[in-house]
C-alpha cells in the first residue's frame, strides 16, 4: 500500500503561490516593457529596467527552489520575501514614472497577501512600508511627461494626491478588514478541529460503552453460576481456613454484580437526575468503598477539617474515575502514599501523591489518548476514561513527575449544586 505524502504547512503553501504571483507579474512587466519600447515609446531606461525584471525572475527561481527545501518557513521569513516584492516595485517604478505609473496600485497586492497570512503586527508593518515607498515615489522619481496628467501650475497635481489618497485608504482597509476576516477563518478552522476531535474521542467512548454493556450482559449469567457453586461448596467444606476462603470469595462475586448492577442503575440516574448530597459524605464513601476494595494499602488521608458544609451533585461516572486515580496510585506505590482532599464553595481538589516510578516522557505527552499500559494485565484505558469523564462534567486532572520521583495527581471538578446532566 502506498503511504500517502505528508501535509505541506500553511506557510510552504503561502510562499509557492507568492512565486506563481511573482511570475504573473512578471509576464505582465515584460510585456509592458515590450508595448512602452517597441509600440508605443516613452523613452524608458530599456538596460536598467531589464537589469531589474531580470534581477526579479532569478530572485522568484530562488525562491520557488527554496519553498520545496525540508526546512520550516516561519512567518518572518515570508513577510521578509513581501519586502522583497515592495523593494523591487518601489526600484522598478523609480525609472518608470514613480507614482505617475499606473502599476502603483500593485502596492497592494503585498498588503493583501501579508493580510490573509501574517499576524497582525507584520501586516501594518508591511503595510506602513508600502504606504512610505508610495510617499517617496511621490517626490522622487524619473518623470515622463506621457505618464504626467495634466494640472494647472497654481497648486499641486490634485490627481497625483488624489491616487495618493486612494491607495492609503484601500491599504488601510484592506489590512483592517482582510486581518480580521483572515483570524476569524483560522479561529473557526481551530474550533473545527477541536470539534472533530471530540467526536472522535466521542466515538471511542461509545464504542468502549457498547462492549462494557455487552460485557455486563454477557457476566450476569456466569457469575450467578459461581455464585451457586461456591454456595454448594461452603455447606460441604468444614476446614476453617477453607471456609474463609468460601467468604472472601463470595465477597468478591457480590462485589462484581453489584458493579454490574451500577451500570444499569447509572442510566436511570442520567435520565432522572442525581440527587444532592454532602461533599463530606460523598468524599469518606469514596475512600471507604476505595479501602473496601484494597485493604492492602495504608495511605496517609489528609481531608481538610476547614472546609464548607455543602451539598452537590455527582455524577457516577465521576466515582469511578477517581476509583481509577487511586487504584493507579496504589498500584505504582503499595507502601507509600498520600491522599490530600479539600474544597470550596465551588470545587472539589485531590491531591494523589505516589513514590512509584512516575511516567515517561512519551506518556506525558499522550496523556488523555489511549495508550500501552505498563501493569500486568493493563489494557490502557484507565487514564483515557478518566480524562475523558471527567473533562465531560467540568473537571480536570493533571499528572507530573513529582520532585524526588513517584507521581502527583490534581485533580479539580466542580461542586454543582445541580445536576447539568
Amino acid at each position: 500500500m502506498s503511504k500517502s505524502s505528508p501535509p505541506i504547512s500553511a506557510s510552504r503553501q503561502n510562499l509557492r503561490r507568492l512565486a506563481n504571483i511573482r511570475y504573473i507579474a512578471l509576464g505582465g512587466q515584460i510585456l509592458a516593457l515590450y508595448y512602452f519600447t517597441q509600440v508605443f515609446p516613452l523613452g524608458l531606461p530599456i538596460g536598467v529596467i531589464s537589469a531589474l525584471v531580470i534581477g526579479f525572475a532569478i530572485v522568484n527561481v530562488l525562491t520557488q527552489w527554496r519553498s520545496h527545501w525540508a526546512t520550516a518557513i516561519s512567518e518572518k521569513e515570508f513577510g521578509a520575501h513581501l519586502l522583497v516584492d515592495i523593494s523591487s516595485l518601489t526600484v522598478l517604478l523609480y525609472f518608470s514614472g514613480g507614482a505617475t505609473n499606473p502599476f502603483i496600485s500593485y502596492y497592494l497586492v503585498p498588503i493583501s497577501i501579508a493580510a490573509i497570512s501574517l499576524p497582525m503586527a507584520m501586516t501594518w508593518g508591511i503595510t506602513g512600508l508600502s504606504i512610505l515607498a508610495y510617499s517617496i515615489l511621490l517626490i522622487y522619481y524619473q518623470p515622463f511627461t506621457q505618464l504626467t496628467p495634466h494640472h494647472d501650475s497654481s497648486g499641486f497635481n490634485l490627481h497625483i494626491l488624489g491616487m495618493w489618497i486612494n491607495f492609503a485608504l484601500s491599504a488601510g482597509l484592506i489590512t483592517y478588514f482582510v486581518v480580521r476576516m483572515a483570524a476569524a477563518l483560522r479561529a473557526q478552522e481551530a474550533e473545527l478541529n477541536a470539534q472533530q476531535e471530540e467526536q472522535m474521542q466521542d466515538e471511542q467512548l461509545l464504542a468502549i460503552a457498547t462492549l462494557a454493556a455487552g460485557a455486563a450482559h454477557e457476566l450476569g449469567t456466569p457469575l450467578n453460576t459461581m455464585k451457586l457453586l461456591i454456595d454448594n461448596l461452603a455447606e460441604e467444606v468444614t476446614d476453617p481456613h477453607q471456609q474463609q476462603d468460601m467468604a472472601t470469595l463470595n465477597q468478591q462475586i457480590a462485589r462484581c454484580r453489584k458493579t454490574l448492577q451500577s451500570l444499569v442503575n447509572a442510566a436511570s440516574i442520567i435520565e432522572e437526575g442525581s440527587s444532592p448530597m454532602a461533599v463530606t459524605t460523598y468524599v469518606e464513601g469514596l475512600l471507604d468503598n476505595w479501602m473496601l476494595i484494597r485493604p492492602d494499602i495504608k495511605p496517609r488521608i489528609n481531608i481538610d477539617s476547614d472546609v464548607p458544609n455543602i451539598d452537590a451533585c455527582f455524577h457516577p461516572v465521576i466515582q469511578q474515575s477517581l476509583l481509577n486515580l487511586l487504584n493507579n496510585a496504589a498500584d505504582a506505590s503499595p507502601q507509600q502514599l498520600e491522599i490530600d482532599i479539600h474544597w470550596d464553595q465551588s470545587s472539589l481538589y485531590i491531591d494523589i501523591r505516589d513514590h512509584g516510578p512516575g511516567l515517561s516522557p512519551g506518556q506525558l505527552e499522550k496523556m488523555g489518548k489511549p495508550i500501552p499500559s505498563d501493569k500486568p494485565g493493563g489494557l490502557g484505558l484507565g487514564l483515557f476514561l478518566t480524562h475523558s469523564s471527567l473533562n465531560r462534567h467540568g473537571g480536570q486532572v493533571s499528572l507530573l513527575n513529582a520532585d524526588g520521583g513517584g507521581l502527583l495527581t490534581a485533580v479539580t471538578l466542580p461542586l454543582n449544586t445541580a445536576d447539568r446532566l
